[in-house]
């Protein structure tokens, strides 16, 4: 997917256990060079210590913040990535030579665990999307995580007791400073709830989030209910109603009007023929500082052609 060959200078977003780090190593070389970032110091000591004992020159790891590349080792042929960055980041674009690859996992909705992993060839200085892939990982954090089971970013309200859950919604923009709009929302998903089973097939979840993602419709909303189990659907600060992974509807009445538009999303899906990933067009859109990090937004063309850009 990253097309690597002897003599390439490659970024790695996220070293882990320093294992990725070392097959790059091999694939580019004696002549190549590895830059291998990552935000845990445990790690990055440990990864260069086997580095070092198992006698690879070329692969060296830093304790830094990955969304904004690595000047001194820059420009790179390649930047990839093992954890999920808010957005494409600028500095990864401007540090990369003409012409070169960046493989990263990005979102393509603002909540967690819509994304897929996108090969992007940078030119004149401009990224463009040259395909889509099923996948993610973990979200690139500014610490490292302690809870493995929160998502590390986008979560909007999450209750610890009696058992732990959460949301996230795309319209928090809309709710006030104390997030009582998805307090209320998650409530009502928890407590005296609607529930029924999908009666369709089992969840293609790959398939379904990249088909919501791809309306773009500003209420999409993400919620983990249950422990190892991830709920997608719609809510409003008033309603809500999403599909688990294990295919249970919940909802917080039977007549509830999130209800009602997530059983049209699914029908709308099963009728599309529940379309893969790569069906949907990728776009890049242009997001500037005063919004947040500097970079691009990845979001999906639906099927029809109708550009998803609601945010």
């Amino acid at each position: 997917m990253a097309r690597l060959v002897s003599g390439t200078n490659v970024a790695e977003f996220g070293t882990g256990s320093g294992y990725s780090g070392a097959l790059l190593a091999q694939l580019v070389g004696p002549t190549g060079q590895v830059t291998s970032l990552d935000i845990d110091h445990y790690l990055t000591r440990w990864a260069n210590l086997i580095h070092h004992d198992r006698g690879l020159r070329n692969v060296r790891c830093y304790t830094a913040d990955g969304t904004a590349g690595f000047p001194s080792r820059a420009p790179f042929d390649r930047v990839v990535a093992w954890c999920t960055p808010p957005l494409l980041p600028e500095a990864w674009v401007s540090q990369m030579v003409d012409g070169g690859l960046v493989v990263a996992p990005l979102p393509i909705a603002a909540v967690p665990n819509m994304t897929v992993v996108a090969r992007i060839r940078v030119r004149n200085g401009q990224p463009d999307v040259e395909a889509i892939f099923t996948g993610g990982y973990i979200e690139a954090t500014a610490s490292p995580k302690g809870d493995l089971d929160l998502p590390g970013r986008w979560v909007d309200w999450e209750n610890r007791v009696p058992a732990p859950s959460w949301i996230s919604v795309a319209w928090r923009g809309k709710d006030n400073w104390r997030n009582s709009g998805a307090r209320a929302t998650l409530d009502r998903l928890v407590k005296d709830a609607h529930i029924e089973p999908y009666d369709g097939p089992e969840v293609d979840w790959p398939s379904w989030r990249t088909f919501v993602a791809a309306k773009g419709n500003p209420y999409v909303t993400m919620t983990g209910l249950s422990p190892d189990l991830w709920a997608l659907g719609h809510s409003t600060p008033t309603t809500a109603a999403v599909i688990q992974q294990d295919g249970m509807i919940v909802a917080d009445c039977s007549d509830s009007p999130s209800l009602a538009v997530l059983r049209g999303w699914l029908s709308e899906w099963e009728a599309a023929g529940r379309p893969a990933p790569d069906v949907h067009t990728p776009i890049l859109v242009r997001r500037d500082s005063g919004q947040g990090p500097s970079g691009w937004d990845l979001r999906l063309i639906d099927t029809s052609g109708t550009r998803s850009l609601r945010r």
